[in-house]
């Protein structure tokens, strides 16, 4: 019996139905780089979404520094000083999405500052809720891609997916990946090494994690996707607004 058949695999030919299908992803890169072209971020964001694409999941991609989305915990920023802001479009094909995955650079052991003004923004919607009352999040799965030339990567991580989470974002097993050079200056991933090949691109680590990462997106998304998401017995804020305590009881006082 083949690895593939043991595992469950199935080989999705092109032009098929897939399992996949209707599911959307949206992919953003917090990258420093006003550019995505030079941006080593976005190389490993395309590996994670080419093989979304490649198994019938429509995906968008952003760079966030195309656009202008200034920090702020509000929806609209333009209704606190600012006379721009993108996000509340930028929102709409989040809201429209069933996978959230960030790509950011890290920075002195840290996510990017662009980084945290998405997740800023992503914040201020948190107060919107679902046609069940649970937070407008519920249903969505979220990975995180990050790249470096430092150590890091799982601290990032650590950040951005418990972001997700706090917001109401399933997070899949094994939900993020990257990539980091030596310790110290030196090239990025993406950049060109001494052989001429793609620096990073043959490390198997960041390959299986990444690939890890994107199928159980993809699994998840489709499972939550099948089920309508979340029973809200015990999460519907509503219905807390309203006096159901969902059999919660305070613990008699100690005399």
């Amino acid at each position: 019996m083949s690895h593939a058949i043991a595992t469950g695999y199935r080989y999705q030919p092109s032009g098929q139905p897939s399992e996949f299908d209707g599911i959307r992803a949206v992919f953003v890169n917090t990258s420093l780089k006003k550019n995505a072209k030079e941006s080593h971020t976005q190389l490993l964001l395309d590996v994670s979404a080419r093989m979304m694409r490649r198994n019938g999941i429509t995906v968008d991609m952003m760079h966030l520094l195309d656009h202008h989305v200034p920090p702020g915990i509000y929806p609209d920023m333009t209704q606190h000083g600012w006379d721009r802001d993108d996000w509340p479009g930028l929102w709409r094909k989040i809201l429209a999405a069933d996978i959230l995955v960030i790509g950011t650079p890290i920075w002195l052991g840290e996510e990017s500052s662009v980084c945290r003004i998405l997740i800023e923004r992503l914040y201020a919607m948190s107060g919107k809720l679902n046609d069940k009352g649970q937070s407008i999040f519920y249903g969505k799965v979220g990975g995180c891609v990050v790249t470096g030339n430092e150590d890091g990567i799982k601290h990032v991580a650590m950040t951005v997916l418990y972001a997700f989470s706090h917001l109401g974002i399933t997070i899949p097993p094994q939900a993020d990946c990257g990539w980091i050079g030596e310790a110290g200056p030196g090239p990025s991933y993406g950049d060109e090494g001494d052989d001429g090949s793609g620096v990073g691109f043959d490390n198997e680590f960041t390959q299986r994690n990444t690939t890890i990462m994107t199928w159980n997106l993809m699994h998840l998304a489709r499972l939550l996707r099948a089920n309508g998401g979340y029973s809200n017995r015990g999460n519907d804020r509503n219905a807390w607004s309203e006096g159901h305590r969902f059999g919660h009881e305070n613990p008699e006082r100690v005399r």
